[in-house]
């Protein structure tokens, strides 16, 4: 049985939170740079389920001793189509800050009342495992677009996406409380549970 479980990513923020959601397996838990994989996958995938699973599936071809676990994560705006979607990363382009990313969003939804601003993370998490077998499991997190960036904690679009629980933004939220209804938190719980249920984590 596996020992380790290695992330593919390099995105220390999403580490921080994947260590503490899988603090309970026991197992070691990497980064791919942790792990020694230096390797550049590229998502072209029409999801994110599709962009998850080609992520994990050429990893764990490096690593065939490890679980391997990969994201693809965004938000979608039901006013904007739900623009930008699984562009979310390479939004307005992949050097553009998330700064400004977030201020683009909040002026295509100027004068737009609170009913129309409803808006999602959506995570989908893939599971390689030595056999060979890819799981994958997607969760959401149900919100609105607020008018103005708040809050200090978080990254990416966390400062514009609120949350009715809490009324603020995510990223005004302590780290146990965005895990507990972060999009990646429900993906990752969904998906430790798939691996117990094949028997791949004790």
């Amino acid at each position: 049985m596996a020992k380790r479980i290695v992330f593919a990513t390099g995105n220390q923020n999403k580490m921080e939170e994947i260590r503490q959601i899988l603090a309970d397996t026991g197992m070691e838990i990497l980064s791919m740079k942790d792990a020694g994989v230096c390797a550049e996958v590229v998502e072209d995938g029409t999801t994110f389920e599709e962009n998850a699973s080609k992520k994990a599936s050429q990893i764990a071809k490096l690593l065939q001793e490890d679980i391997v676990l990969a994201d693809d994560s965004g938000l979608e705006i039901d006013y904007l189509n739900k623009e930008p979607g699984i562009y979310s990363a390479r939004y307005m382009g992949e050097n553009t800050s998330y700064e400004k990313k977030n201020q683009a969003l909040l002026y295509r939804l100027s004068g737009v009342e609170k009913e129309r601003r409803t808006a999602r993370f959506v995570c989908a998490i893939a599971a390689a495992v030595p056999d060979g077998r890819v799981f994958v499991t997607r969760g959401t997190i149900e919100g609105y677009i607020g008018w103005e960036p708040q809050g200090e904690h978080g990254f990416g679009y966390d400062p514009v996406f609120c949350v009715d629980e809490y009324d603020c933004s995510t990223a005004q939220l302590t780290m146990e409380q965005k895990n507990a209804l972060s999009h990646r938190g429900n993906a990752l719980r969904a998906m430790k549970k798939v691996l117990a249920d094949q028997g791949v984590l004790g």
